[in-house]
């Protein structure tokens, strides 16, 4: 069982107010509401559930869970060669990178532990790893953190109202229960993605002219 300790070291990772940047990307949630794919809480939760199902929500705990499994540098190395290898366009590896090495950083500030410079899932699975914090309960709130990032990005973009966000983000939360148990006994072999019209919506933002988010 989780201990208090390691509930509120997960809270704060995954936290808005953890300095990762998050709020300035989309997912390609930017493009899709441009194009109009995206105009209301049902479309949106629906996009959401192939994202955590069918697309970077599941790959990400499975790369979760294979760096946290890691003992050492050379082996979190060929987990992240992994995750840049899956991200399915220039801002999407940008988006990752870049939150992944804020991660770092701030952790090994706080927490003294050195961490070197990872991709987002892999980053915070290795350092769950090695804090010997909840791997079940780390993909949870990692993955709930990455929906909540998203919602709130709809939220100003659609727009949708706070309460309508906040509604789409309860419903899912059974999902990501889901997509975290599936995830059990998966590795890198198992990655894969069927999420295609997200993957598109984040290759046609990078030429997008006038936006708001970086990807």
């Amino acid at each position: 069982m989780p201990t208090d300790s390691d509930l509120l070291t997960l809270a704060q990772w995954f936290s808005p107010s953890y300095p990762l940047g998050s709020f300035a990307y989309s997912h390609g949630l930017e493009m899709a509401i441009v194009t109009g794919r995206i105009d209301s809480a049902g479309s949106l939760q629906a996009w959401l559930e192939d994202v955590l199902a069918h697309g970077t929500g599941r790959n990400d705990c499975i790369l979760i869970r294979a760096a946290h499994a890691c003992t050492d540098l050379d082996a979190v190395a060929e987990v992240d060669g992994h995750a840049r290898a899956f991200a399915s366009s220039a801002e999407r590896l940008a988006e990752t990178r870049v939150q992944g090495g804020a991660f770092a950083r701030t952790t090994a500030a706080i927490w003294g532990a050195a961490l070197p410079e990872l991709t987002h899932p892999v980053a915070v699975g290795y350092a769950a790893g090695r804090m010997s914090l909840p791997l079940e309960l780390t993909a949870q709130m990692y993955l709930q953190a990455f929906a909540s990032n998203l919602v709130s990005a709809a939220v100003r973009l659609v727009p949708l109202g706070q309460t309508e966000g906040q509604a789409c983000l309860a419903a899912l939360s059974g999902l990501v229960r889901q997509v975290v148990a599936k995830s059990r006994g998966m590795d890198l072999d198992d990655l894969a993605g069927s999420a295609f019209l997200s993957d598109v919506a984040a290759m046609r933002h990078e030429t997008l002219e006038h936006r708001i988010f970086r990807s």
